[in-house]
């Protein structure tokens, strides 16, 4: 019996677009972050809004882009349903981006992953 979940192992050679997802998690977790943990408090704390002016853009084009891949990805089959819609919410929390990234890699490189893929 195969396994339903394309690995390196399974045979698929292709896993590229899931590196690239992973990437695009820590970029959308890494200005997520940014922008909550540093913009918003300079904005509100130091009266500086020009941090949430460059910030706000640059983290909504990072999110954006993380979306349009995770559907891509789905519509390819490399993802399952569920494993898209937990991939999707991790966009949401701060931090989540980083175990994302985490279930990603280890997807690439057949190993097992407790986190996200329940």
């Amino acid at each position: 019996m195969g396994s339903a979940v394309p690995t390196v192992e399974s045979g698929h050679a292709d896993l590229e677009p899931l590196r690239w997802l992973g990437v695009a998690a820590i970029v959308e977790a890494t200005t997520l972050l940014l922008l909550v943990g540093v913009a918003v408090p300079l904005k509100h704390l130091g009266d500086w809004p020009l941090a949430v002016r460059v910030l706000g853009p640059v983290h909504g084009f990072a999110f954006v882009a993380y979306l349009w891949l995770l559907l891509r990805l789905l519509g390819t089959g490399l993802l399952s349903r569920g494993e898209a819609a937990r991939l999707a919410v991790s966009a949401l929390v701060p931090l989540a981006g980083y175990l994302a990234a985490r279930f990603l890699a280890r997807r690439v490189s057949g190993r097992p992953d407790r986190g996200l893929a329940r």
